[in-house]
């Protein structure tokens, strides 16, 4: 095989449209049961109206789709889903399911890629692998004194239920994205109490598609991308961006829930404690602090972890020719994912060629 693409949500799929287009010897493996990325995983509460924007693969319009067009009521978990798999059948994108690919080793300068026990296909041998597994099944992991005291239920994420599980109840929301804002807007009509802590102040902004708003998504992305090549700790995106003005942001602001406290100290059996020794107790806490790359298939590769000398220039792993990563650092946003993968096909294509081209 020329090129196997790990991951088939809107990275990898963008990747191998043009990939397609380029005429390489493609595979494309993906560890879920049908199309939709990390999509078909969210919570079923979740609509497209209350997501960020979603900005179109490349082929999409000539195919008569978009997800502007998709009524915003709609579940994203299926919404997305049903427009990806369109795609796929579409351009003819044979997506290998359920692949979930746990190895990745070289010899002699072909990769191979091993899969977990009851994948669709157990091994696979490539030139040059494309890993776009994205982030979803790595969400941050708390670190705070005292986490295995408290007596109520924690969870992050990916494991929020709906806000129907919280009914009555007093619940901490951590976290300064646009999720840990979702999720207080939907326990808004539920939850007892809610309360919202993160790690700096937030910053809304009030009008994001603004020149200045555009230019801070800019330089949010450049530093990500920066920070991706030097092998640094990735920065965060919201707190060079702030916080969007969207419909949920609006409903909580009118309900006085935009008040953001400092994160706690520790926790109690009972709550969350500060600074100041003032404990306040909760039933749940929603860790919403953000994700991690999914890398571990490429350890045996020597790959380091994130901001520990992971170094990726245009999405080429340092060091490692014919090793790519799609939607990493600032192709993770959807709008940049897509502008990106022409820019990775052509890497790979030139790589195949011969080019010596490649970070060291």
């Amino acid at each position: 095989m020329d090129v196997a693409v790990i991951g088939a949500g809107q990275a990898g799929l963008a990747v191998a449209f043009h990939l397609r287009d380029l005429g390489a010897r493609l595979a494309v493996l993906d560890a879920g049961p049908t199309a939709g990325g990390a999509w078909q995983h969210r919570w079923p509460s979740l609509t497209l109206g209350r997501t960020h924007r979603l900005a179109d693969l490349p082929g999409m319009r000539e195919l008569g789709l978009s997800f502007d067009d998709a009524p915003s009521g709609l579940p994203a978990r299926d919404a997305v889903p049903g427009v990806l798999a369109q795609y796929e059948r579409a351009y003819g994108l044979l997506v290998a399911r359920p692949v979930r690919v746990t190895r990745v080793t070289r010899t002699q300068g072909v990769f191979l890629l091993e899969a977990a026990p009851g994948s669709a296909v157990p091994v696979l041998e490539s030139r040059v692998v494309v890993s776009a597994t994205g982030t979803w099944t790595r969400p941050r992991q708390p670190v705070v004194p005292g986490i295995d005291m408290f007596q109520g239920s924690q969870l992050t994420t990916p494991e929020y239920p709906g806000a129907g599980a919280f009914a009555g109840m007093r619940v901490a929301v951590i976290g300064g994205g646009l999720s840990a804002l979702g999720f207080m807007d939907e326990l808004a009509g539920t939850a007892s109490e809610i309360r919202w802590y993160t790690r700096r102040p937030p910053q809304i902004i009030e009008d994001a598609s603004s020149e200045l708003g555009l230019a801070r998504g800019r330089a949010a992305v450049a530093a990500q991308d920066a920070a991706a090549s030097a092998g640094l700790p990735l920065p965060s995106i919201v707190s060079a961006t702030g916080i969007p003005l969207t419909p949920p942001v609006r409903r909580l602001r009118a309900r006085g829930l935009l008040h953001a406290h400092p994160m706690p100290v520790r926790l109690s059996p009972v709550g969350l404690v500060s600074s100041d020794g003032t404990t306040w107790e909760a039933d749940a806490i929603i860790w919403a602090i953000g994700f991690e790359p999914a890398l571990d298939h490429l350890r045996p590769l020597g790959v380091p972890g994130t901001g520990s000398g992971l170094r990726v220039d245009k999405g080429r792993v340092a060091g490692m020719p014919g090793l790519m990563l799609a939607g990493y650092a600032g192709q993770a946003s959807t709008i940049s994912a897509s502008r990106a993968a022409r820019a990775t096909a052509a890497f790979a294509r030139a790589y195949l060629a011969g080019s010596t081209d490649w970070p060291v």
